[in-house]
Protein backbone atom coordinates (compact mmCIF):
# COMPACT_ATOMS: atom_id res chain seq x y z
CA UNK A 1 0.00 0.00 0.00
CA UNK A 2 0.59 3.29 -0.72
CA UNK A 3 2.15 5.95 2.29
CA UNK A 4 -1.44 7.82 1.35
CA UNK A 5 -3.38 4.72 2.08
CA UNK A 6 -1.51 3.93 5.35
CA UNK A 7 -2.31 7.60 6.31
CA UNK A 8 -5.84 6.73 5.17
CA UNK A 9 -5.61 3.93 7.47
CA UNK A 10 -4.81 5.94 10.35
CA UNK A 11 -6.99 8.68 10.15
CA UNK A 12 -9.70 5.87 9.97
CA UNK A 13 -9.05 4.49 12.92
CA UNK A 14 -8.84 7.61 14.87
CA UNK A 15 -12.48 8.15 13.60
CA UNK A 16 -13.49 4.42 14.65
CA UNK A 17 -12.09 5.53 18.10
CA UNK A 18 -14.20 8.93 17.89
CA UNK A 19 -17.44 6.90 16.94
CA UNK A 20 -17.18 4.34 19.70
CA UNK A 21 -17.02 2.07 17.40
CA UNK A 22 -14.13 -0.21 18.77
CA UNK A 23 -15.67 -3.38 17.26
CA UNK A 24 -14.63 -2.52 13.91
CA UNK A 25 -10.67 -1.88 14.66
CA UNK A 26 -10.44 -5.92 13.93
CA UNK A 27 -10.94 -4.62 10.13
CA UNK A 28 -7.72 -2.41 10.22
CA UNK A 29 -4.75 -4.21 12.21
CA UNK A 30 -3.23 -7.82 11.46
CA UNK A 31 -3.66 -10.68 13.13
CA UNK A 32 -0.15 -10.62 14.47
CA UNK A 33 -0.52 -6.83 15.49
CA UNK A 34 2.23 -6.33 18.10
CA UNK A 35 2.01 -3.01 20.37
CA UNK A 36 4.29 -1.52 22.33
CA UNK A 37 3.65 1.06 25.11
CA UNK A 38 6.29 1.41 27.73
CA UNK A 39 3.04 2.71 29.91
CA UNK A 40 0.80 -0.33 29.02
CA UNK A 41 3.41 -3.67 28.98
CA UNK A 42 0.79 -5.96 29.63
CA UNK A 43 -0.94 -4.90 26.01
CA UNK A 44 1.06 -6.46 23.62
CA UNK A 45 -1.43 -8.27 20.77
CA UNK A 46 -5.07 -7.09 20.02
CA UNK A 47 -6.80 -8.55 22.30
CA UNK A 48 -5.07 -6.50 24.34
CA UNK A 49 -5.14 -3.41 22.43
CA UNK A 50 -9.49 -3.50 22.13
CA UNK A 51 -9.70 -4.51 25.90
CA UNK A 52 -7.26 -1.22 26.58
CA UNK A 53 -9.63 0.79 24.19
CA UNK A 54 -13.00 -0.26 25.49
CA UNK A 55 -11.38 0.32 28.73
CA UNK A 56 -10.05 3.80 28.10
CA UNK A 57 -13.71 4.33 26.19
CA UNK A 58 -15.39 3.56 29.32
CA UNK A 59 -13.59 5.95 31.28
CA UNK A 60 -13.80 9.02 28.74
CA UNK A 61 -16.94 7.98 27.02
CA UNK A 62 -16.76 11.67 24.88
CA UNK A 63 -13.02 11.49 23.99
CA UNK A 64 -12.11 12.89 20.75
CA UNK A 65 -9.16 12.50 19.01
CA UNK A 66 -7.07 15.26 17.02
CA UNK A 67 -4.50 14.16 14.92
CA UNK A 68 -2.21 17.08 14.86
CA UNK A 69 0.27 15.54 12.46
CA UNK A 70 0.65 12.56 10.04
CA UNK A 71 4.48 11.53 8.44
CA UNK A 72 4.42 8.63 6.29
CA UNK A 73 8.01 7.06 5.18
CA UNK A 74 7.93 3.50 3.60
CA UNK A 75 5.35 1.03 5.34
CA UNK A 76 5.19 3.50 8.75
CA UNK A 77 3.42 6.32 9.65
CA UNK A 78 3.75 8.53 12.28
CA UNK A 79 0.99 10.23 14.11
CA UNK A 80 1.54 13.37 16.66
CA UNK A 81 -2.34 13.19 18.44
CA UNK A 82 -4.10 14.92 21.27
CA UNK A 83 -7.51 14.04 22.82
CA UNK A 84 -9.47 15.88 25.28
CA UNK A 85 -12.27 14.10 27.29
CA UNK A 86 -14.14 14.01 30.91
CA UNK A 87 -13.10 11.46 33.09
CA UNK A 88 -16.50 9.72 33.72
CA UNK A 89 -15.16 6.27 34.53
CA UNK A 90 -12.46 4.50 36.72
CA UNK A 91 -9.02 4.68 35.22
CA UNK A 92 -5.51 3.81 36.08
CA UNK A 93 -6.73 3.53 39.72
CA UNK A 94 -8.17 7.25 39.38
CA UNK A 95 -11.99 7.18 40.63
CA UNK A 96 -14.62 9.26 38.33
CA UNK A 97 -13.55 13.28 38.72
CA UNK A 98 -15.56 14.67 35.91
CA UNK A 99 -12.63 17.08 35.44
CA UNK A 100 -12.00 17.66 31.54
CA UNK A 101 -8.88 16.65 30.55
CA UNK A 102 -6.31 16.96 27.52
CA UNK A 103 -3.84 14.09 26.68
CA UNK A 104 -1.53 13.88 23.49
CA UNK A 105 1.20 11.63 22.39
CA UNK A 106 2.91 10.07 18.83
CA UNK A 107 1.98 6.70 17.78
CA UNK A 108 4.09 4.83 15.17
CA UNK A 109 2.21 2.70 13.05
CA UNK A 110 4.16 -0.22 10.64
CA UNK A 111 1.39 -1.96 8.04
CA UNK A 112 1.86 -5.02 6.42
CA UNK A 113 -0.64 -5.84 3.80
CA UNK A 114 -2.71 -3.12 4.21
CA UNK A 115 -3.56 -3.45 7.98
CA UNK A 116 -1.64 -2.04 11.16
CA UNK A 117 0.94 -4.85 12.26
CA UNK A 118 2.49 -2.86 14.97
CA UNK A 119 1.98 0.68 17.05
CA UNK A 120 5.01 1.77 19.29
CA UNK A 121 3.26 4.48 21.33
CA UNK A 122 4.92 7.77 23.19
CA UNK A 123 2.64 9.63 25.17
CA UNK A 124 2.47 12.41 28.15
CA UNK A 125 0.98 9.83 30.41
CA UNK A 126 2.25 11.79 33.22
CA UNK A 127 0.41 14.61 32.64
CA UNK A 128 -2.56 12.80 32.26
CA UNK A 129 -2.10 11.16 34.78
CA UNK A 130 -1.56 15.03 37.24
CA UNK A 131 -4.95 16.31 35.16
CA UNK A 132 -6.71 12.85 37.14
CA UNK A 133 -5.50 13.96 40.61
CA UNK A 134 -3.75 10.64 40.75
CA UNK A 135 0.07 11.99 40.98
CA UNK A 136 0.52 15.48 42.19
CA UNK A 137 3.82 17.80 41.04
CA UNK A 138 5.94 17.86 44.32
CA UNK A 139 6.06 21.78 45.92
CA UNK A 140 8.79 23.81 45.80
CA UNK A 141 9.65 26.04 48.84
CA UNK A 142 9.75 29.63 47.74
CA UNK A 143 13.37 30.46 48.60
CA UNK A 144 14.32 27.56 46.79
CA UNK A 145 12.25 28.54 43.42
CA UNK A 146 14.05 32.14 44.21
CA UNK A 147 17.61 30.53 44.37
CA UNK A 148 17.42 28.52 41.59
CA UNK A 149 16.05 31.23 39.30
CA UNK A 150 18.78 33.31 39.65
Amino acid sequence: MSVQENKALVRHIAELWNAGDLAALDACFTAEYANRDPNNPEVTDLAGYKRWAAAARAAFPDLQITIEDLIGEGDRVAKYWSFVATHRGDFAGAAPSGRRVTWSGITLYRFVGGKAAECIWRTDALGLLQQLGVIALPTVPEAEAVGAAR
